[in-house]
């Protein structure tokens, strides 16, 4: 099997599933991946080709133990005939359950090989001060593995060794069930200076900003992008139930875990 062309595809609003490839492609070598960032709805292209003379590494967060379905219904554009595929999900310290799995069942349903993939870990969308959970991960430890991974898909490669693997990826099928979204989305205070820096980032174009933020509760997917970009600490999650999802995540999942690689 030969490669001279990396390809990344990734869905990361916070940027965390960004920060984990992006040191993956330095571990693997290359100065100037491909990238094709579906994150936004309008970079999402009608078909998304791989040649044969690629590696691909395909990104996505964990939300609730499997991968959130704007990320599915985005990844949908992928086709692929036999290009070998690292999947990555990047979750936050508590458990990435089915998520892996399902990401290399939909490489495999787009027509890649599966041949390698990896669980790294991020600081958790819901994580506050008053709620911290896995904070400024993926750290430099977790960048400096995400780099030997990269280092060692390419001595693989380049020794011919993924050309037959048969990696056992962790995870059940049937997935896990999905728990059902409320009509909910973080808020606005009067701290808001109308940066529109919250619209920017959502990637579901849920926000508006013009006189005021206005969101559309159905198109949150609680990734807290606008929570995390917000300079003025203006942007608030502060849904009841979800605020008791904070606290029972940082007292019962604040021990550090660490990166796991299939390859």
């Amino acid at each position: 099997m030969s490669c001279n062309k990396l390809k990344m595809i990734c869905f990361s609003p916070t940027r965390t599933t960004r920060r984990i490839l992006d040191a993956i492609a330095e571990g693997f070598g290359v100065e100037d991946p491909e990238v094709v960032d579906v994150t936004r709805e309008d970079k999402v292209p009608e078909t998304c080709e791989c040649s044969d003379n690629e590696l691909v590494i395909i990104g996505a967060p964990v939300y609730g133990g499997r991968i959130p379905l704007t990320a599915v219904e985005r990844f949908k554009a992928l086709k692929s005939s036999g290009v070998p595929v690292v999947s990555v999900v990047v979750y936050g310290n508590r458990a990435y359950e089915d998520a892996l799995i399902e990401l290399v069942d939909l490489a495999g349903e787009a027509g890649f090989k599966p041949v390698a993939g990896a669980a790294f870990i991020g600081e958790h969308s819901f994580s506050t001060e008053k709620t911290p959970v896995a904070v400024s991960r993926p750290d430099e430890d977790d960048l400096s593995k995400a780099r030997e991974f990269g280092k060692s898909l390419a001595a693989k490669l380049k020794e011919g060794a993924l050309a037959g693997t048969e990696v056992e990826f962790p995870g059940n099928r049937p997935y896990k069930d999905r728990s059902p979204k409320a009509s909910a989305s973080p808020v606005s205070n009067d701290d808001c200076q109308l940066c529109g820096a919250c619209e920017r980032v959502c990637p579901t174009a849920a926000i508006s900003v013009g006189a005021m933020v206005e969101t559309d509760p159905d198109k949150c997917i609680f990734c807290c992008a606008c929570v995390k970009v917000c300079d003025f600490d203006a942007r608030k999650l502060e849904v009841p139930k979800l605020l008791e999802v904070s606290k029972w995540l940082a007292d019962n999942f604040s021990s550090r875990r660490e990166p796991e690689v299939f390859i």
